[in-house]
Order: C-alpha cells, then structure tokens, then sequence
C-alpha cells in the first residue's frame, strides 16, 4: 500500500500543468482623422474616400480654424486634414497651434492654391504633406498612408522641382521673401479686407496692420494698396 501510495504521489507530480488560456488579441484601433474644412460636401467626400481605402476610421469634423484647434485640445488625432483657406484665423497660425497643442499630430494641408505658390511655406511650418483641392480625393488616401508612416507627402512634379532647385541658384518671387505674416496680410489685403477687419481676423490692433501694409508695400517695391492687390492676383496668391 505504501508503495502504491508513492506511486500515485509521483505520477501525480508529473501530472501536466494546465495551461493559461492565451490571452485575447485586442483589436486595432481605428485611425482617429480630423477633417478641417468649411464646405461640408468636402468633408463628407473626403471621409468616403479614406473609409473605402483604409477602413474602420473614427473622424472629426471643424468648419473653421477655431473649431479645429478646439477638437484637438479635447482628444487625440493621428492625422489632420487641414486647409488652410477657412474662416477664422490664417491656416498657417492654425497649423503652428496644432504642432504646439499636439506634436505628434500629422498634419495634411489641402487647399486651392498652386504647390508653387504655398506648398514649401506650409511644409517649412510643420505640415507633413500638401495636397490641392483638385487632386485631393484621387490621392488623399495614399497621402495619408505615407505620412502616418513617417513619410512627407508632395506631388511627384513638386518634389522634381525641389529637387532641381537644389543644384540652382536661387531666385525667389518677391513674396517668396516675406514672412508669414506679411504673406498672410498680403493675401487677406488682396481678398478685399480692412485693415480693421484684417486685425480683428489675426487677433492684431490696426496700427500694426497698417505698419506690415506699409512693409509690404516696400519690400514688393510698390506704392498703393491696387497695386498690391494686382500683384497678388497675378501671382496666384488669392482665388
């Protein structure tokens, strides 16, 4: 008896140990994408297109520069589409609040304007790719998958024309030259607006606006306030 009993004891120390269930793979989060935007039917086109090409996505939505900041102030996003034309405060003081709010934030400029005329001074300002209107919905989505993958998003054409400028000497437009500032009132002042209504627009008191007018005027070397806005109606920089 004793013998079985040391028998069953050992056979019983041998015994296999019963496994843990292995624990469940949680699922993947969907991509959390704000859609900046003042035309609704953009936005809707927009979250159609990515939905189709990259699945499950959890989007918000801002008609202006305000209401984006808001949105990132209350939750994260891993992505921005943002233009940089809407109402509200400029679309580049806009970009360079939503890198300080949440660095990490990829940030994709879709707007109106020419990649020549504005592609390199969104980039420089913390944007990671640039995209205009009337190719958007044909290349958002692969926009998108390069620059949550760490990537820069430009058109083929215009990183041809970067690359080529880098074995050339320099010759910038005029307004190539003037800082964000002076290019944001350049715009606003050829988009018809005030003084007034320029400084209520960029939070700035009307003297101020008139001292970067009168900067303006002399670094594009012209004298009135027509002759500005001819400047920038030949050049593109205003619809």
């Amino acid at each position: 008896m004793k013998n079985q009993a040391k028998q069953t004891t050992r056979a019983s120390n041998h015994a296999p140990a019963v496994q843990p269930n292995p624990p469940a793979q949680s699922e993947k989060k969907p991509l959390r994408i704000l859609i900046a935007d003042d035309h609704s039917i953009v936005r809707k086109g927009l979250k159609q297109v990515l939905i189709d090409e990259l699945g499950p996505i959890d989007f918000g939505e801002a008609c202006n520069g305000q209401e984006a900041l808001t949105q990132v102030q209350k939750a994260h996003w891993d992505i921005a589409l943002l233009d940089v034309t809407m109402p509200g405060p400029s679309g580049l003081d806009v970009l360079k609040q939503l890198k300080e709010l949440q660095p990490a934030i990829r940030v994709l400029v879709l707007s109106m304007h020419p990649e020549d005329q504005y592609a390199v001074r969104v980039l420089r300002a913390g944007a990671a790719g640039y995209l205009t209107k009337n190719t958007a919905s044909d290349l958002v989505a692969e926009a998108v998958k390069k620059v949550l993958a760490g990537g820069t998003y430009v058109s083929p054409s215009l990183a041809e024309n970067l690359a080529g400028s880098l074995n050339e000497p320099p010759a910038k437009a005029a307004h190539e030259k003037l800082s964000d500032r002076e290019f944001q009132i350049l715009r606003l002042i050829a988009a018809g607006k005030s003084v007034k209504e320029i400084g209520f627009d960029l939070s700035l008191s009307v003297k101020t606006v008139s001292t970067y007018r009168t900067r303006l005027l002399h670094k594009l070397k012209l004298t009135t306030t027509a002759e500005l806005i001819r400047y920038a109606l030949r050049e593109g920089l205003v619809e």
